[in-house]
């Protein structure tokens, strides 16, 4: 099993970045995005599970929008409206199956290696 997540990087506050995170091993388990910054603990951000259910943290509805392509096994994170306070170190996870129960870091598995997202003012 492995999660390969992409697509940070540096960008100004309003600006937009789309974060892919490509899985193996697995198919149609629920997915979701986390992130952590320096000295917080890691924060939900969004779950999409295998029929396409979505659920969003409070800090994000409406600025981030969770897909997935079954194809390509791949499930994708659209941020808009960025602002610094979405600075850090974004995690995409994998629950053990369709279904995920919480949305607590526990509640997932399989975990991907992280990918830095920076948001200047």
């Amino acid at each position: 099993v492995q999660l390969q997540a992409s697509g940070g990087g540096l960008v100004q506050a309003g600006g937009s970045l789309r974060l892919s995170c490509a899985a193996s091993g697995f198919r149609n388990n629920a997915m979701g995005w986390f992130r952590q910054a320096p000295g917080k603990e890691r924060e939900f951000l969004a779950v999409i599970r295998a029929t396409g259910g979505k659920t969003y943290g409070d800090s994000v509805e409406g600025r981030f929008s969770i897909s997935r392509d079954n194809d390509r096994n791949t499930v994708y994170l659209q941020m808009n409206g960025l602002e610094p306070e979405d600075t850090g170190v974004y995690y995409c996870a994998a629950a053990a199956g369709s279904v995920v129960l919480g949305t607590t870091p526990g509640a997932y598995r399989y975990w991907g290696q992280g990918t830095q997202v920076t948001v200047s003012s």
